[in-house]
């Protein structure tokens, strides 16, 4: 099923409609009706009752996000949100791990003395915890240096501000924040290949194919690094579909096909 995004937006947000100073494109957007006067507006073209949102010269118009840029947007919000809740979790885990290099020794002899009480109820049950792998990883990390534990939190810590930033630059669609993402995501992808190889779970194969995913998608979708076109087409895009909000709701593409020249409309 094809979504509408600019009827979506519309209903969520309103209708956006401006009145022209022009008289052509004016006459075009404006329609009286039983109710009283009415505006097209300049997402979806539906028209809306009531007074416009602004009026101006038709290159003042709001730029009003339509069609495939209002889909971008919602996809780059959606990993937005992906960032910051795993950026969240990394600073989580940075606070534990720093936590834990200061109280090494007392979690050591908390972790052996539950060992120690769960130890013959896994062995009623034919498991032998003391070679567990989970208890194999705990013990290993007691033997990790406090320096060494701090150099982890610190770069984790470091991991999660690339998160986070990423998330705020994604949400705003910031072009700077979409390389950021392609590059920050594309250098982490040979480890967490690696991780797979280790240990194979659902978790980690759904984190690398939505990482894989996004990097595609925003490589494409945004043009980055001359794909498609690179940055020119990507702004000839963005440029085409804003001028729009007011050439076609006022459907100057058919004065075009007539013969006539509307005014630059440029921004």
């Amino acid at each position: 099923m094809k979504i509408d995004w600019d009827r979506r937006t519309c209903a969520r947000r309103g209708h956006v409609t401006y009145a022209p100073d022009e008289p052509r494109l004016r006459d075009r957007l404006y329609a009286e009706t039983a109710l009283g006067g009415a505006w097209r507006c300049l997402r979806c073209g539906d028209f809306a009752l009531g007074e416009p949102h602004g009026s101006g010269p038709a290159d003042h118009a709001p730029l009003v996000p339509r069609g495939t840029v209002l889909r971008d947007l919602f996809v780059l919000r959606f990993l937005a949100i992906e960032r910051a809740v795993r950026g969240v979790f990394i600073v989580l885990a940075a606070v534990a791990v720093w936590r834990f290099s200061n109280s090494q020794d007392a979690v050591r002899r908390l972790f052996d003395e539950y060992l120690d009480v769960f130890r013959p109820v896994f062995r009623h049950f034919h498991y032998d915890l003391d070679h567990s792998p989970v208890v194999d990883t705990v013990q290993k990390t007691f033997g990790y240096r406090h320096n060494t534990l701090v150099l982890v939190a610190v770069l984790l810590l470091a991991y999660a501000l690339i998160e986070l930033v990423e998330a705020v630059g994604l949400w705003y669609a910031k072009r700077w924040a979409e390389y950021l993402t392609v590059v920050a995501t594309a250098a982490f992808l040979p480890l967490e290949i690696y991780e797979l190889t280790e240990h194979i779970s659902w978790l980690k194969i759904a984190t690398l194919f939505l990482n894989v995913l996004a990097v595609l998608y925003i490589l494409l979708a945004k043009r980055l690094f001359g794909l498609r076109g690179g940055h020119r087409a990507f702004e000839e895009e963005r440029q085409s579909a804003s001028l729009l909000e007011v050439e076609e709701a006022g459907g100057l593409s058919e004065l075009s096909a007539a013969g006539h020249t509307p005014g630059p409309t440029g921004r």
